[in-house]
């Protein structure tokens, strides 16, 4: 064992503060997986874990509950975050067995790969309606016109929600996604995000007291309550919102961020025209390469040697997928696109128990995605505007994406 380094303060997450390191964040992450592994950050009182067996040695074994409760957030001053914090102790993304277990299989029953195939027809047809409305003009900001609406629809539909709400719940998930994804707490936002809050809750508890019964997950949540299983109206809640704002977020950036990166490599965009077949491995790739969520956070269950260091019990622990999924040891060439990549066993949709249910889903919502764009839209090329990333640190993607394209 040997006690951690001094700290470099370019090698702190915090840097991703600064736009030119959000915009690209992997030389930060290569550094930090090549000097320190497994490195002790006091700007974020956090260790930060970035090879990819240590990510995984972290996912597997370490607590998600990791949300304070209200009243420890009313005793460093933040009592107003204690709506936010008795919201989040319920969701499924922040529990451990049993109780993670419980509501997760719940949720999972709406998302098989099966019931998610049945929908493809469907997925279908509302990309193409999307991309109806823009193709005759040459021209698309992909984000707002594409990438948005097609989860926001697909995942109301999902939940049993009117697929017109999309708009605000959309609205509803980006303010809520700033919680999940940021390290430090902005109290200019705050207002805002505990009024969507307040809102979001209205809405769901609204939705499941007229629900109509059907093959949808409020059904699903409503009758497992039923057959004894005991969660409450605010757990369902609760998980209702975790899970549209989950459905919502990675996919929208799954599609962003893909495109961009083909249009970057034009000479792989171009392949991938060509050879459909190339799409279900096509989308792995673009998840690795890019990764939509970049990394999550856990505390230490006991005191663990990782990486030669000495993780205390309780300490909090930041995994960035993003860098595990750039790890030469796992991925051969690994800053090197190759949308053929074979073993492409990536930490997009996280692992073990919190492996993300709804990665059948997102997956084929990237296959629906890029094959309506590249078949639809000839000739596509980026404008030559700025690219301005979301301030979201953990959830990665972009504000805009304008593109033009051919008759």
């Amino acid at each position: 064992m040997t006690a951690a380094p001094a700290i470099e303060p370019t090698l702190s997450l915090y840097q991703l503060l600064d736009p030119e390191v959000l915009a690209n964040p992997y030389p930060l992450f290569r550094r930090l997986r090549e000097e320190a592994p497994v490195h002790w950050d006091p700007y974020l009182h956090a260790w930060v874990i970035t090879r990819y067996d240590d990510v995984l040695t972290v996912l597997r074994e370490f607590s998600a509950n990791r949300t304070p409760t209200p009243e420890q957030l009313e005793a460093i001053g933040l009592s107003r975050l204690k709506p936010l914090a008795r919201m989040m102790v319920r969701q499924m993304l922040f529990l451990d067995p049993p109780d993670h277990s419980r509501v997760r299989h719940l949720a999972a029953k709406a998302f098989t790969p099966r019931r998610i195939e049945q929908l493809r027809q469907h997925i279908q047809a509302i990309a193409d309606d999307l991309v109806d409305r823009f193709v005759t003009s040459g021209q698309t900001e992909l984000m707002a016109d594409f990438a948005a609406p097609l989860p926001a629809i697909v995942t109301a539909e999902m939940l049993g929600l009117p697929a017109s709400d999309w708009r605000q719940l959309r609205v509803w998930s980006s303010d809520f996604a700033e919680v999940l994804g940021n390290f430090q707490h902005n109290p200019d936002r705050a207002e805002q995000v505990l009024r969507s809050l307040d809102e979001m809750t209205a809405y769901f508890e609204a939705a499941t007291e007229r629900a109509e019964r059907g093959d949808n997950l409020i059904t699903w949540l409503l009758e497992s309550e039923e057959q004894g299983d005991h969660l409450s109206p605010a757990e369902i809640v609760a998980n209702l919102i975790i899970t549209m704002v989950g459905g919502q977020e990675t996919t929208t950036n799954l599609i962003g961020n893909g495109m961009l990166t083909l249009l970057r490599h034009p000479e792989d965009m171009a392949r991938l025209r060509a050879d459909s077949s190339l799409l279900p491995s096509a989308v792995e790739e673009l998840l690795r390469f890019e990764p939509p969520s970049q990394h999550t956070a856990r505390l230490a269950p006991r005191d663990t040697l990782l990486g030669g260091q000495l993780i205390r019990e309780r300490q909090a622990v930041i995994v960035v997928m993003a860098a595990g999924n750039r790890d030469p040891e796992r991925f051969p060439d690994p800053d090197r696109l190759d949308l053929a990549r074979p073993n492409n066993r990536h930490l997009s949709f996280g692992w073990a128990a919190h492996f993300c249910f709804g990665a059948p889903l997102a997956r084929m919502e990237g296959q629906i995605a890029f094959e309506t764009l590249l078949r639809r839209l000839p000739d596509l090329r980026q404008e030559s505007a700025p690219l301005v990333w979301r301030q979201n640190l953990g959830l990665r993607g972009l504000t805009e994406l304008r593109l033009r394209f051919g008759a």
